[in-house]
């Protein structure tokens, strides 16, 4: 459930009009709804209840700092991926104790960053990360709690890039070697073992790849413990997929995969971290833009928008679903198939072919919808265009979160060396 809804023949935003939005900031313009965020990170939250359970957004798929803030009210804490994600989920107001820190190229920079912060703990992802963490930690007279990321060589049957748990994917460490690694942990001064960390994959529609990966750790923690690790937390990452496309087979509700996980896990006696990014920003934003021009090819129209895929890459990555849909609600039931297509010099600017729509003119306003997640932070500044705002509602309250910028701060990034500069 989101709250873009048609009132009084208008899309709205929660209690603002998106036409309102797009006079007053622009297109094309990301929009978010606070109580989407709210409602989300609510429901997916209480699917643990009971549990000794925390819920660390992942900054990934949404890091503007006033989204972040909203879930850090709401009590959420932050797996973070780089330097930038970490002092974002800070400045937002997440405590430093509620944030894990992923992926796997850490630098010796972002670990003395993190280990000064006090962050909850680094999920290591290989050998050589754990060796220099310890270096560093050693240098700052700290001990950093590690949970080392093994890979369960699950296919989480999901899109190929998306899919990271599997044996030939570039995350986590062989489950191989997941006893020396421990071993070779103990070993290490600075370094301190409480947790075992997963994550196999993004949009799974299918609760079965994670049984199987989380009966594998289960197994694995507890050969852990016997071996003297005190194992505390276990991360189960992310990846529940969300309904973009109101067609397909909905995914599981977050209270089946929180029965599951009571299941599995209940009794494992350790704090259950898991990192929802997608389940909770993904349906809480969308991108709205204008439709500039109606082109009729030799056998299909084409209605091209001034949003474009350097707005929002996932089509043209992933070959991804968005629905979209007209800010003026139809009403004659007339329709047509078209391809939605942005400016940018690419074939693959395409945003969905031979889509039902109802008819559109230039000038008309659509929203890209679920575009809350993987949307504005995948953007780019292809063909020299600028990036576009963010925009926040609140009940009939607009803010604009990250302004739109400006051809001038775009071209001001580049410099002309001194020899060039001479006439």
């Amino acid at each position: 459930m989101d709250h873009f809804h048609y009132r009084n023949g208008q899309l709205m935003a929660e209690n603002v009009p998106l036409e309102q939005i797009a006079a007053q900031v622009g297109t094309p313009v990301y929009v978010y709804s606070t109580a989407t965020l709210k409602r989300h990170y609510r429901v997916f939250s209480e699917a643990f209840q009971g549990l000794d359970a925390l819920v660390c957004f992942a900054v990934k798929a949404n890091s503007n700092i006033a989204v972040l803030r909203v879930l850090a009210k709401a009590g959420a804490g932050a797996d973070v991926v780089s330097l930038g994600e970490l002092n974002r989920a800070l400045k937002a107001g997440i405590p430093a104790s509620k944030i894990a820190f992923a992926g796997v190229g850490k630098t010796r920079a972002e670990m003395a960053a993190a280990l000064e912060a006090g962050i909850m703990q680094f999920n290591a992802e290989s050998e050589a990360e754990l060796e220099v963490l310890n270096e560093v930690a050693e240098g700052m007279g700290l001990v950093a709690p590690v949970s080392v990321r093994v890979n369960p060589d699950v296919d989480a049957k999901t899109h190929a890039k998306i899919s990271t748990g599997k044996s030939e994917n570039k995350f986590g460490i062989a489950w191989q070697k997941v006893d020396a690694v421990y071993a070779r942990i103990g070993e290490l001064a600075n370094l301190k073992a409480v947790g075992v960390d997963l994550h196999i994959g993004s949009q799974l529609t299918d609760l079965e790849p994670f049984r199987l990966a989380f009966e594998r750790v289960v197994g694995l923690v507890k050969d852990l413990r016997a071996k003297g690790h005190d194992i505390r937390h276990i991360d189960l990452g992310g990846g529940l997929g969300i309904p973009y496309d109101p067609e397909a087979a909905a995914p599981p509700a977050p209270a089946d995969y929180g029965a599951m996980i009571r299941e599995v896990l209940g009794d494992m006696d350790c704090t259950i971290i898991l990192e929802p990014g997608r389940l909770i920003a993904g349906n809480a934003g969308l991108l709205l833009t204008e439709m500039l021009y109606e082109k009729q090819g030799e056998n299909r129209t084409f209605y091209i928008l001034d949003a474009a895929m350097n707005d929002l890459s996932r089509p043209a990555m992933y070959d991804a679903y968005h629905a979209i849909v007209p800010v003026a609600e139809p009403t004659g039931g007339e329709t047509l198939k078209a391809d939605f297509v942005g400016p940018i010099c690419e074939s693959s600017d395409v945003f969905a072919k031979q889509r039902t729509t109802a008819p559109l003119k230039a000038g008309d306003l659509v929203a890209i919808k679920s575009a809350g997640a993987y949307g504005a932070v995948m953007a780019s500044t292809y063909n020299s265009r600028p990036l576009v705002p963010e925009v926040l509602v609140n009940g009939d309250k607009v803010a604009v979160i990250r302004k739109r910028q400006s051809l001038e701060d775009l071209l001001s990034l580049d410099e002309i060396p001194s020899w060039l500069s001479e006439d």
